[in-house]
């Protein structure tokens, strides 16, 4: 497999958009569903000035890598966008210069969208760009969060989606007929307090590269279920990478490949995925990428997401 395998269709880029925050911190409209953030009550300073820290690390340590990324500055009027830094969650690009606009669960992460479109049409470069709005359906509370909702396989046309209250059953059927990608949906839970309750994104227990596919197959109780994912997935010629449900907890299935200079491909993951990993599994990454790996750990405990959800990627095509 290759990344342009399919009419020029790739699996990895090499351009991203990442937003800096300006005011980042817990979010009590996301925490409804999203059981992975947690509140230690310090100062909003504090945990700003910490998350900023750990962006600009990582943003670095991306473009060291040679991966193009674009940074959008967020800024506190009109309206604060505690959660901007994970814009993963508003868009999704296609290589055809198409931008799908994402309807989200939270009503305080729907003014990202507006805030930052102008910058994203500008980091993409092109002359024309057809924008799909899906973002409409939140009038009737019908929601599908983006590359955070949907995990694409954008050569081999399978979009993967763990359904939640932010990933719509009916929503994430339209976008695959829409896109032509043959939809893999599946129910995917994590334990928390003796109780499986619904894993709110398929991002964090699901990551595909351009070889690989890391997976949670404990997450999926449905027998059935489990079975369609591993067959699309090993049907892609991927190499599957099982991670347990301690690891999702760790954001070991929150990780993206990207590509840097030369070619050269990268996965990324936080410094609590690296350390959560085993050797077999690290192994296993790194027979097909180099790791680069960043804290994030505030960013994680505050905002429930971790370096994948912090990346989003830009495939469309400046024109020449």
């Amino acid at each position: 497999m290759t990344t342009e395998a399919v009419n020029g269709t790739r699996q990895v880029t090499n351009h991203i958009v990442m937003v800096r925050p300006v005011a980042f911190y817990f979010n009590a409209q996301t925490a409804a569903n999203d059981f992975f953030q947690k509140n230690l009550h310090e100062p909003p300073g504090l945990v700003q000035a910490r998350a900023l820290r750990e962006f600009d690390a990582l943003v670095a340590k991306l473009r060291a890598a040679g991966v193009t990324v674009a940074v959008l500055q967020d800024v506190d009027p009109p309206c604060a966008t505690p959660d901007s830094i994970f814009p993963n969650n508003w868009f999704v690009s296609f290589d055809d210069n198409t931008l799908v606009l994402c309807p989200m669960f939270a009503e305080n992460r729907r003014a990202e969208r507006l805030k930052f479109l102008g910058g994203l049409v500008a980091a993409c470069g092109c002359d024309h760009l057809s924008i799909r709005d899906y973002a409409r359906h939140e009038q009737e509370g019908h929601f599908l969060e983006g590359t955070g909702a949907m995990v694409l396989d954008r050569v081999q046309r399978n979009a993967y989606c763990c359904l939640s209250d932010r990933a719509d059953a009916d929503l994430f059927a339209a976008f695959c007929r829409e896109f032509a990608f043959t939809p893999v949906a599946f129910h995917g839970f994590q334990s928390l307090a003796g109780r499986r309750v619904p894993i709110y994104h398929t991002n964090v227990m699901m990551a595909l590269g351009e070889r690989y596919g890391v997976i949670c197959l404990d997450a999926i109780d449905d027998p059935a279920e489990r079975a369609a994912v591993v067959a699309a997935v090993e049907a892609s010629g991927r190499e599957i990478i099982p991670i347990a449900e301690e690891q999702v907890d760790r954001f070991a299935g929150n990780e993206i490949e990207l590509e840097g200079a030369q070619g050269k491909r990268y996965t990324v993951i936080s410094a609590s995925t690296f350390a959560c990993l085993t050797e077999a599994q690290k192994g296993t990454l790194s027979r097909y990428t180099e790791i680069i790996s960043a804290d994030v750990t505030t960013i994680e405990t505050y905002g429930g997401g971790s370096v994948r959800c912090m990346i989003s990627e830009v495939f469309a095509r400046p024109q020449r």
